[in-house]
């Protein structure tokens, strides 16, 4: 990148910083005229010295008004002929003219910088994410995400509002600062030179005494760095720290952290006030020079007021203009140290060259041999982790590298996927340089997978179609103002020098992975869920997904109809004696027993926050419809009987008892506040309650389950009474909180509940012996009956896996990016360790299926089993970096090879 900010701004910026310059320079003079008007309106207008020898004045007289030493008045047009009052009115109509029109050009100045600095920003953190790319990959275990995400996002922030500025603001400034310096010279060269002299100390003194603050800037800027990694590294080792009881020297570390930018910010604050005390005072000094000596020529009249005034009048615009250059230096400095400490965090050697990951390199290449010449790798701490490594792999070749701890063999793996680059000897593939190859070949004909597969927060659907996204294959479909605007983004894309790659096009190469079209990808992906044994994970992911809105309303597949079709089925097998007591069906004319208190009100499932479970107690709307429905003295007398069963078992039992976990509407560490509740009940009785206690007690009732609690306390009558307030709340539910819930209905698909709550539709008996387990069977009898599992799998692909996959386990993570490579159908596999998290049964199982699958491929495995390696073409038995011996699995498994000693200190 350009290491002069300056240069790389106009390089890329010039069009636009000329266009506003010529605006710049028409404001300037603009404003000169609207300098001159007010000495004008007095003297002339008001003071009457235009009138002097006539009735009349010249307006619009067009004149230059240079002083005698620069050649004297220049007459352009003579004007019209005006009275006093005309003439008055005509002037100060004039300066309010050129007023608004001065302030409508600096309003075009400003927003045209601030679109050209916001462009070259968007620029500039693309040209640093694009370099990111382009790291060696070694280079990320030096740096810290959090601090390259920080210089991304905020360091170069403040560049972005300097850009703008870059040329236009010290010539605009400049130039107010000139213009009004001018016109004050040209009324008075004695207060010109007052004027230069008090300038001059302002501008020697303010730049020395703000480098410090600059030192002070950067400083902060590290630290604020630096804490913002050592925050993300608590993040990352949060298990860790409570592991091993570590929580309190983190503390003390960010305590010390922030303790030091602090003493730096407030010192930045005392400096950068004290200038600014400096810099006022000064600015200030000058009015009283001129009143001082302005008013003294006055009064000897060797000086008029209206040129005083008009002196005072552009002055008033000069103190800004000098001390926000002042301040544009500052910046500019400010901004260059940025910038510089950018750059070098953004220059690592070993960059990859651009062209290997150009969008338009061709990604063809004819399967070949992987020959690997005498190659050597060297590792960060100098240890020579591969030392004059030979062989060569033909394509449909499976070969299996193995070896003890810090034998080289990962290392290797890691040079074939070139994930590091050798210094020595050299890869070929075919007759190419693998070095050489672009990642349109690398990406795509090859494969690699290491110990632990990264997957992005998304879906398991994009996480595992990642694999197909290299370039867009076709536009996306844009119509009537989708496409006005998406045509004025990519003009803003192109004019921030973006490439103009739309996030919303089609991307899947399907038929660079051999796939027709879009069903034959959904069955590739079924099939291989299968092939790597993560099918049932996806079922199960599925059952506990929630149906998408628009299929649960009739989307393409109308799922919601067929899952319907599967509930109908579901509740035809649970009539039978053996599974009818398993499970409390849903009802909408029957209280459900098995269902808390407030589910059997509510009788659906929330959408928002106000209507989940824990904030069910203060829902004004609930108590509304429970005091109207004559159930909230019934629910209160409910809550008294709860209260004081809660506090006769708890009294004496500890914090940990197992009964604090079945009756859980009630904690030990809430169990004085019941205490005392009860003791108010049994003096006032629950009708003299509070209305905060009435309120808690209707609270403590939500959560009570009769099935589950067995206490006995809800009758036949409570739950007519419970039935009328379900009514009485899905009647008369508010407009506002009509996608608050969604009810269950048994003709309808509740899209807010889970497929398999969908399918079951009632709620698992308690006190039934492996019900869940019965009614699962059952569940997916009924769904392989209806041939759903496919669709069910398809709502499981939706799963969203949480940050970095955290939601999967590492085996799930590992068999994600197996299918992701398995999804390109590559020439070249290397499995690093890829299989290491499973157990043997397992890795033999699972390697078998994935050799089947690319059985014309060429495949390098990284294993620590021997087991495994003994089904593979080949086997290449590392020692010290060296290949010590490779051939046949029949041919080495001698006596004497270090290949049955490697299996013997297995077993």
């Amino acid at each position: 990148m350009e290491p002069n900010l300056f240069k790389y701004i106009w390089r890329h910026s010039r069009r636009d910083q000329v266009v506003i310059l010529v605006v710049v320079v028409a404001s300037l003079l603009i404003y000169l005229v609207s300098l001159e008007l007010p000495k004008r309106i007095v003297n002339e207008a008001i003071q009457g010295e235009a009138f002097q020898n006539s009735a009349t004045a010249p307006f619009l007289d067009l004149t230059l008004p240079f002083p005698d030493w620069l050649g004297g008045p220049i007459h352009l047009f003579n004007g019209f002929q005006l009275p006093q009052v005309e003439y008055l009115f005509a002037l100060c109509f004039s300066y309010l003219f050129f007023v608004v029109l001065n302030g409508w050009m600096k309003q075009l100045v400003n927003t045209e910088k601030g679109r050209l600095g916001e462009r070259m920003l968007r620029r500039l953190r693309f040209e640093l994410y694009d370099r990111v790319l382009q790291f060696p990959l070694l280079h990320f275990r030096k740096v810290k995400q959090a601090e390259i995400a920080t210089m991304i996002k905020d360091e170069v922030e403040p560049l972005g509002g300097f850009i703008g500025d870059a040329f236009i603001t010290p010539a605009y400034l400049g130039g107010m600062a000139a213009t009004a310096l001018i016109f004050i010279f040209m009324q008075n060269i004695y207060m010109g030179l007052v004027t230069i002299a008090m300038l001059a100390v302002q501008i020697t003194v303010i730049p020395k005494l703000r480098v410090k603050i600059l030192m002070l800037g950067k400083q902060r800027q590290i630290t604020a760095r630096q804490l913002a990694g050592r925050i993300a590294e608590s993040v990352d080792g949060a298990a860790e720290i409570h592991a091993h009881d570590t929580s309190n020297y983190e503390r003390a570390d960010i305590v010390a952290r922030l303790g030091k930018i602090f003493q730096i910010r407030f010192e930045l604050y005392q400096r950068k006030f004290l200038v600014k005390y400096i810099n006022n005072m000064m600015a200030q000094t000058t009015p009283f020079l001129y009143f001082l000596i302005g008013g003294y020529f006055a009064l000897k009249g060797q000086f008029d007021v209206g040129t005083l005034l008009a002196v005072i009048s552009a002055y008033k615009d000069l103190p800004s203009p000098i001390k926000e250059l002042i301040d544009w230096d500052q910046q500019r400095q400010d901004v260059q140290i940025k910038y510089d400490q950018v750059i070098e965090q953004f220059s690592p050697p070993g960059m990859l060259p651009p062209q290997l990951q150009a969008v338009d390199a061709d990604p063809r290449i004819e399967p070949a041999i992987l020959s690997v010449q005498r190659v050597a790798y060297i590792d960060e701490s100098g240890a020579r982790m591969v030392d004059e490594a030979s062989f060569d792999l033909a394509p449909g070749e499976h070969v299996a590298i193995i070896g003890g701890n810090n034998s080289g063999k990962e290392a290797l793996a890691a040079l074939l996927g070139r994930l590091v680059a050798p210094v020595g000897g050299q890869i070929n593939y075919g007759a190419r340089d693998l070095a050489t190859l672009p990642e349109a070949i690398t990406g795509r004909r090859f494969a690699y997978i290491g110990d632990e597969t990264y997957l992005l927060p998304l879906s398991l659907t994009d996480n595992l179609l990642y694999s197909l996204k290299h370039r867009p294959i076709r536009p996306a479909e844009y119509h009537d103002r989708a496409l006005i605007r998406h045509e004025q983004r990519m003009f803003e894309t192109r004019r921030a020098g973006n490439p103009d790659l739309d996030i919303e096009a089609d991307w899947l190469d399907l038929e660079g992975a051999g796939i027709a079209d879009r069903a034959a990808l959904h069955a590739r992906l079924v099939e291989l869920l299968a092939l790597v044994e993560l099918e049932d994970d996806v079922y199960q992911f599925g059952l506990r997904g929630r149906l998408d809105p628009e299929a649960a309303n009739g989307g393409s597949e109308n799922l919601a109809e067929l899952f319907l079709q599967a509930r109908e089925a579901m509740r035809g097998r649970l009539v039978q004696p053996s599974l009818a007591m398993l499970v409390e069906p849903f009802d909408p004319e029957r209280y459900n027993r098995n269902m808390t208190v407030a589910e059997n009100v509510l009788f659906g499932t929330a959408l928002k926050a106000g209507f989940a479970p824990e904030a069910l107690g203060d829902n004004a709307y609930l108590a509304v419809t429970l005091a109207e429905s004559g159930v909230a003295d019934d629910l209160i007398q409910l809550g008294g009987k709860i209260a004081e069963t809660m506090v006769e078992l708890f009294a004496d039992l500890p914090a940990g008892h197992p009964f604090f976990e079945q009756f859980s509407f009630i904690s030990a560490e809430d169990l004085p506040l019941y205490q005392q509740l009860v003791t108010r009940l049994q003096k006032s009785g629950p009708d003299g309650a509070s209305p905060d206690d009435k309120k808690r007690l209707i609270a403590l009732t939500f959560p009570y389950i009769e099935a589950r609690h067995r206490l006995g306390l809800i009758d036949d009558k409570l739950e007519a009474h419970l039935l009328a307030a379900r009514r009485a709340f899905r009647d008369n539910l508010p407009r506002d909180y009509v996608d608050a819930i969604e009810f269950y209905d048994p003709e309808r698909y509740n899209a807010a509940a889970s497929v398999q709550d969908n399918i079951l539709f009632g709620r698992l008996v308690y006190g039934q012996a492996q019900s869940a387990q019965k009614v699962g069977v059952v569940l997916s009898e009924v769904i392989d009956s209806l041939g759903l599992k496919p669709r069910v799998i398809a709502v499981g692909l939706g799963f969203n896996v949480g940050a970095a996959g955290k939601k999967l386990s590492i085996t799930q993570r590992q068999k994600v990016g197996l299918i992701r490579a398995l999804l390109k159908r590559p020439q070249l596999v290397i499995l690093n360790n890829t299989v290491s998290a499973f157990d043997e049964p397992s890795q033999r199982r699972l390697m078998k299926r994935v050799r089947d699958d690319l059985h014309k491929a060429a495949i390098v495995c990284v294993t620590n089993t021997p087991a495994l390696a003994r089904t593979f073409d080949r086997v290449a038995v590392m020692q010290d970096g060296r290949i010590a011996e490779m051939g046949k699995p029949a041919d080495l498994d001698r006596p004497d090879s270090r290949f049955r000693a490697l299996a013997e200190a297995v077993t």
